[in-house]
């Protein structure tokens, strides 16, 4: 069924697009070879989405524990998506997106709360023009006949934003090039313009006409048709709009295609070893800047506008977007120090960021995107490396971090050597948390466990950002806290890094798990209706029983779980479960499954009254 665009809508369209994002993420990756080939895209998007849709979460969770307990208004929550992509935006395509997105905030925000089109302001040329042509009546129905409800953008408000968008975008880029993001944005503007209907048949023209354009962008980039990709910020940005379709209309757009290079025609290598990905974003021959810098800027207009000329003299692939005072600055340019000082000269720039990837811009030349040389976060941030980047105190040789959901569950990780971050109820950690608790282990080789399904689009975010930052980072794919516990019963920091994971990997594999949970509401289960109160007996993530009783119902599941084999019960309690719990279910596998071990943890985990595995 379609839906208006309100705040609900820019909540569901951000958790749709970060979900798309980590599911393409690793493709995404792959295909980056613009403006260099650090291999890094898809990594970086979802991580400016993922900002976006904290931000946004937020805005919910702080109306609701107003005194009025009130909810957030579309200008709310659409502001605060922009505000959350500008701080957390992450390389240039990240940079870029994020000013889209401001530039759909500024359009949506003014309507929501003037209920009229907002003043071009500077858009760019030939911006009145074209979003003249689509301007409508505050309130007016739009083509499917419907009036937008209160608090909610017609088709209209979302074609001028769009339009609104590309056009800023462009501003924010010192040198545009097409083939890039930049085209497909302006792309579905067109698309949307073109279009007819309510605001879902909108944003349906809008991700056909940015996929369209997407599949042009090889014929418009030479760097792109030499290694047989489509552009990689174009894919994101075309993947983020299939949300917005989907959040609108109720249905998932047309796929995309796989966006894996073309083995047949990979990109060839130049006598020194530079591939045409090395290709910086103004198309220098010289391979391109080795630094990659990006900070938070606080600073007048004024001041930005001659930071931008300083910046262009020194590198290329500048983007600077903002406003209000609060600017995301990206850069690339040989002379990091020299990018610094002329933000320090402007305002107040912080979360300063320095990468080096000229190694990996000339390893990816020969067809294989590589991760960038290792990051230097200046002081203001943890896990700070002095500001040249200079080596931090040595590292350990190996560590294991594991999300877990009890403060039991974190005491026990912690005892057998891993990291834990601990999750609250209803706020799972993003993946900057992931980062940061990689950094405290201050090792060189590092293991994640998710511990959760949800969870494993942040832990590879998390593990990419590692290995940015010069850490050796695999995910082992843990569905729960108990598989976690059986990959951290195998850990053997002594053997390699390789024959690790896959032990650990093993030994969750083999691990089976249930929960059981209490229903709040009467709803449709794979086991039949449950009313509120009832116990649920969820095995592998299904439910799989329906109980009145919570240890009749753990009792069954065990049975059930038994019944295929298994040598080895793990029970984990969830804060307030009676001890008597435990100990008559120690009893019931004791006395009905031969040979069979059980242990039992107290995980304190607040949700789940209780965790099984079966090893």
């Amino acid at each position: 069924m379609p839906h208006t665009l309100d705040a609900d809508a820019v909540r569901m369209w951000c958790g749709l697009a970060l979900d798309a994002l980590g599911r393409a993420r690793a493709d995404i990756d792959a295909i980056n070879v613009y403006p260099v080939a650090d291999g890094d895209t898809g990594t970086n998007l979802y991580l400016t989405v993922e900002s976006a849709a904290q931000a946004v979460d937020a805005a919910f969770n702080g109306h609701a524990a107003s005194a009025a307990a009130s909810r957030p208004t579309l200008a709310d929550v659409v502001r605060a998506m922009a505000h959350g992509a500008l701080i957390g935006a992450r390389g240039n395509s990240g940079t870029i997106l994020a000013q889209l997105l401001r530039g759909m905030a500024d359009v949506l925000a003014d309507g929501a709360a003037a209920g009229d089109p907002p003043a071009g302001d500077g858009a760019g040329a030939g911006d009145g023009a074209r979003a003249g042509d689509c301007d409508a009546p505050a309130g007016a129905a739009d083509a499917g006949g419907r009036a937008p409800a209160a608090g909610a953008a017609d088709a209209d408000g979302l074609r001028r934003a769009l339009r609104r968008a590309a056009d800023l975008a462009y501003l924010a880029v010192a040198h545009p090039v097409e083939g890039t993001v930049l085209t497909v944005a302006v792309a579905a503007a067109e698309g949307a313009e073109r279009a007819a209907g309510d605001v879902a048949a909108v944003a349906r023209a809008a991700y056909e006409g940015a996929r369209t354009a997407l599949r042009a962008t090889p014929g418009q980039l030479d760097v792109l048709a030499r290694a047989g990709v489509v552009d990689a910020g174009g894919y994101g940005l075309v993947t983020v709009l299939g949300g917005l379709a989907e959040a609108l209309s109720g249905e998932s757009p047309a796929a995309l295609a796989p966006a894996r290079p073309r083995p047949a025609t990979p990109a060839p290598v130049a006598s020194d070893g530079q591939g045409p990905g090395a290709c910086p974003a103004d198309g220098a021959p010289d391979g391109g800047p080795a630094f990659e810098v990006i900070y938070l800027l606080e600073a007048d207009d004024t001041a930005v506008t001659a930071l931008r000329e300083r910046l262009d003299a020194l590198g290329d692939s500048l983007v600077v977007v903002g406003g209000d005072g609060l600017w995301n600055v990206h850069v690339h340019v040989d002379d990091a120090g020299a990018a610094v000082e002329a933000g320090i000269q402007a305002g107040r720039p912080y979360r300063v960021r320095i990468t080096h990837f000229g190694a990996a811009a000339g390893k990816a030349g020969a067809g294989a995107p590589d991760r960038p040389g290792p990051a230097a976060v200046l002081p203001d941030q943890p896990g700070a490396q002095n500001p040249t980047g200079g080596p931090r105190a040595e590292r350990a040789t190996r560590a294991v971090v594991a999300v877990v959901p009890g403060d039991g569950l974190a005491a026990l990780c912690a005892e057998a050597g891993a990291t834990a971050v601990a999750t609250r109820p209803g706020e799972p950690p993003a993946s900057g948390e992931l980062v940061d608790a990689v950094r405290r282990t201050a090792a060189r080789e590092v293991v994640l466990l998710p511990n959760d399904t949800d969870l494993h689009h942040t832990a590879a975010a998390a593990a990419a950002q590692a290995r940015a930052e010069g850490v050796r980072a695999a995910v082992i794919p843990t569905r729960s806290a108990v598989q976690g516990i059986a990959a951290l019963a195998v850990h053997e920091p002594g053997r390699s890094f390789d024959e690790d994971v896959v032990a650990m990997t093993s030994a969750a594999g083999a691990t089976r798990y249930a929960e059981l949970a209490v229903a709040e509401r009467q709803s449709w289960t794979m086991a039949g209706v449950c009313q509120a109160g009832d116990v649920l007996g969820m095995i592998d993530g299904d439910v799989a029983l329906i109980g009145s009783e919570l240890a009749a119902t753990a009792e069954a599941v065990l049975d059930r779980m038994l019944a295929s084999g298994g040598e080895m019960v793990t029970l984990v309690l969830g804060a307030g479960l009676p001890d008597e719990v435990a100990e008559r279910l120690e009893r019931h596998v004791r006395e009905g499954h031969f040979a069979v071990d059980t242990v039992v943890y107290q995980g304190g985990q607040p949700t789940a009254p209780l965790i099984i595995g079966i090893e």
